[in-house]
């Protein structure tokens, strides 16, 4: 299960995380981001113990999104030792995610 990443938790969660972290910005609205969820929730549980994978909706947090520049949606950083490491922006193919995960591991 993707973990969710929130204003409150984003730091402890993710900048401060041991392992490294995918973020997927997303909204419940944005279609193409409704074809990402199923990739996001199967490398989650692919990932489990190696790395963290995650969603964080842009609309309940506005702040993270404008701070690392999200545009358009999906983004999905890759974030490791609380730097971001990877970025791709719209639909990706689960080999493509799996490659920018599998760097920073």
């Amino acid at each position: 299960m993707e973990a969710v990443f929130t204003t409150q938790n984003f730091e402890t969660e993710v900048l401060k995380s041991a392992q490294p972290v995918l973020v997927d910005f997303y909204a419940d609205w944005c279609g193409p981001c409704k074809m990402m969820a199923p990739v996001i929730e199967e490398l989650a549980g692919m990932y489990e113990g190696r790395a963290k994978v995650g969603k964080l909706n842009v609309d309940l947090n506005e702040e993270i999104a404008m701070k690392y520049g999200v545009m358009s949606i999906p983004t999905l950083l890759v974030i490791k030792n609380g730097q971001v490491v990877g970025k791709m922006v719209g639909v990706q193919s689960k080999e493509a995610v799996m490659a920018a995960l599998n760097q920073a591991l």
